[in-house]
C-alpha cells in the first residue's frame, strides 16, 4: 500500500510540474504585446526569405475559378532588393526591384517597386473582356501566415488567395523558359487533333469528360459526357518544365491529383495516384458528344446565318484552331497590298442558296455556292462545290483555295453550339473539319 501511495504521489508531482511549465509558456505568450509579436514575425519572415541560397518559387493561382497559375521565382537580398523572373509571357529574364516586410495589423511581404509580379495586378492588362479593369486578379502584397514543412505561407491581401513559397533550385531558374515550351504542348500544335478528353479511373471505374482549354486565361473546362453523371472539373493550369499543375486538383477515388506529366509521343498529360488511381488529358479524333447542330445547314431548313469576323471577338475565340489562324495568314499573304480578309460567313437556305460568303478590305466579296449532304450516322454536314459567284466553270480564286478546301472536307463538318459566350449574348457556334485540325468560331446571327 505504501508503495502504491509513493507512485501516486510521484505522478501528481509530475503533473503539477507540467502544469506549471504550461502556465509559464502561456503567461509568456500573453505577456507579449501585439507589437512584440508582430516584430517577432517580421524577423522570422525576414530570416526565412534570406535562408534559401537560390531563393523561392511560387506558382501563383490568382483565382482558380477563372485563371491559371503563373510561376514566379524570387531571390531576396538583405539590402531590400529582390531578383525576380516569371513565365507570365515570353520574357523569362531576371529583373531586380525592391521589397519590404511591412507591419500593420499583420506582417506582409510587399513588392514596393514594379517587377514581374505587378503584371498580374495591372487593371489595364486583362486577358479576356470579362476581366476588363480587373487585370489578372493578382496582388503584390502578401500577408504572412507562417511556415509549414519548409514552405512559407502567404495569403494575397486582395482576395485572400493562398500562395506558398517553396525553396527554389538553380535548375528552377535555368529551366523557367521550358514552361513556355510546355505552354505550346498544352495549347496543341497543328498536327494534333482538335478534340481532347479527360479520362479518370479510380482503379475499377473509368469516366470520360470533354476538355477545352483557353490559352489566354490558362483555364480549362471539363464536363462529363455520361448521362446521369454530372461531375465536372474546371481548373486553372500552371506550366512546369515537365508538365502542368492544376488547381483545384482533380479528385479521383478520394485522392487529389494536381501534377500531370507530359508524354510527347501522344501529347497526353497524366497524373498518377495510388491503387490504380489516375487522370489523363489526351487527344481524340472526333468529338466525344456529337450534336445535331449540323442540321441547320440541311436543305429545307429555315435561313441560318453564321459569321466569323477579324475585327470582333470571334478572332480571339479560344475555339479557333492554330491551323485556322495559319490559313487566314495565307489568304492575306496572297492578296495585294492594301487588301485583307475581313470575314467568313456561312448562309444556309438563303433566298440565293447556301453559300460561304468571303468579304475583304479593299476588294469585292466572293460567294462560294455549295450544296449540302447529310451524314446522319456521323452527325456531320458535307458541303459540295456548286459555283464561284454563280459561275459553275470558274476555279477557286488562288488566294482562297487553301482555306476553302477545309470547308469542302469530303469527310464533312462538325457543327457545335458552344456553351461559352464572346462578350455579347449572341450564341457561338464552331465549324470543324472532320479530317483535319481546322476549326472556326462564329456568331449565329440568324
Amino acid at each position: 500500500m505504501k508503495q502504491l501511495l509513493k507512485y501516486l504521489f510521484a505522478a501528481v508531482l509530475i503533473l503539477q510540474l507540467i502544469a506549471c511549465n504550461d502556465n509559464t509558456d502561456a503567461e509568456k505568450l500573453f505577456n507579449e504585446t501585439p507589437t512584440t509579436r508582430l516584430n517577432n514575425q517580421k524577423t522570422e519572415l525576414n530570416e526565412a526569405l534570406l535562408s534559401s541560397p537560390q531563393g523561392w518559387k511560387a506558382v501563383y493561382f490568382t483565382d482558380n475559378t477563372v485563371l491559371g497559375g503563373y510561376t514566379h521565382l524570387f531571390r531576396f537580398a538583405a539590402d531590400g532588393t529582390v531578383v525576380m523572373a516569371s513565365d507570365f509571357d515570353s520574357d523569362t529574364d531576371q529583373y531586380k526591384s525592391e521589397y519590404a516586410i511591412q507591419v500593420g495589423s499583420t506582417v506582409s511581404l510587399t513588392f514596393t517597386t514594379k517587377n514581374r509580379i505587378h503584371l498580374l495586378s495591372d487593371s489595364n492588362n486583362y486577358p479576356i473582356p470579362a476581366l476588363r479593369a480587373k487585370g489578372y486578379l493578382g496582388d503584390f502584397q502578401f500577408l504572412y501566415y507562417g511556415q509549414e514543412n519548409g514552405e512559407i505561407i502567404f495569403k494575397a491581401n486582395r482576395n485572400n488567395t493562398e500562395i506558398r513559397f517553396v525553396k527554389a533550385t538553380a535548375e528552377d531558374w535555368a529551366n523557367l523558359p521550358k514552361n513556355l515550351i510546355m505552354e505550346q504542348n498544352v495549347i496543341g500544335g497543328e498536327e494534333r487533333p482538335l478534340f481532347r478528353l479527360l479520362e479518370t479511373t479510380d482503379g475499377t471505374t473509368t469516366h470520360k469528360f470533354d476538355f477545352s482549354f483557353t490559352p489566354a486565361t490558362r483555364f480549362a473546362n471539363s464536363n462529363s459526357i455520361e448521362t446521369g453523371y454530372s461531375v465536372s472539373y474546371d481548373m486553372g493550369i500552371g506550366y512546369t518544365p515537365t508538365g502542368i499543375i492544376v488547381s483545384p486538383a482533380v479528385e479521383v477515388g478520394g485522392q487529389k491529383l494536381s501534377n500531370f506529366t507530359y508524354n510527347d509521343a501522344d501529347g497526353s498529360f497524366t497524373a498518377t495516384g495510388t491503387g490504380g488511381v489516375s487522370a489523363t488529358i489526351k487527344y481524340t479524333t472526333k468529338p466525344l458528344a456529337l450534336t445535331d447542330d449540323y442540321k441547320f445547314l440541311l436543305p429545307g431548313k429555315p435561313l441560318s446565318w453564321f459569321g466569323f469576323y477579324v475585327d470582333d471577338y470571334t478572332i480571339d475565340s479560344p475555339a479557333n484552331s492554330p491551323l485556322f489562324y495559319k490559313e487566314l495568314e495565307k489568304v492575306n499573304a496572297s492578296l495585294p497590298a492594301g487588301q485583307s480578309i475581313l470575314s467568313v460567313q456561312i448562309y444556309a437556305n438563303h433566298s440565293l442558296g447556301t453559300f460561304i460568303y468571303y468579304t475583304f478590305v479593299g476588294r469585292a466579296a466572293i460567294f462560294h455556292y455549295v450544296t449540302v449532304q447529310e451524314d446522319a450516322v456521323g452527325k456531320k454536314a458535307i458541303l459540295k462545290h456548286k459555283s464561284w459567284n454563280g459561275n459553275t466553270t470558274a476555279a477557286a480564286p488562288a488566294f482562297l483555295a487553301s482555306i476553302d478546301k477545309y470547308f469542302m472536307d469530303p469527310e464533312g463538318l462538325y457543327v457545335k453550339a458552344e456553351s461559352f459566350r464572346l462578350f455579347y449574348s449572341d450564341p457561338v457556334y464552331t465549324f470543324t473539319s472532320a479530317s483535319s485540325p481546322f476549326r472556326m468560331t462564329t456568331w449565329k446571327l440568324q
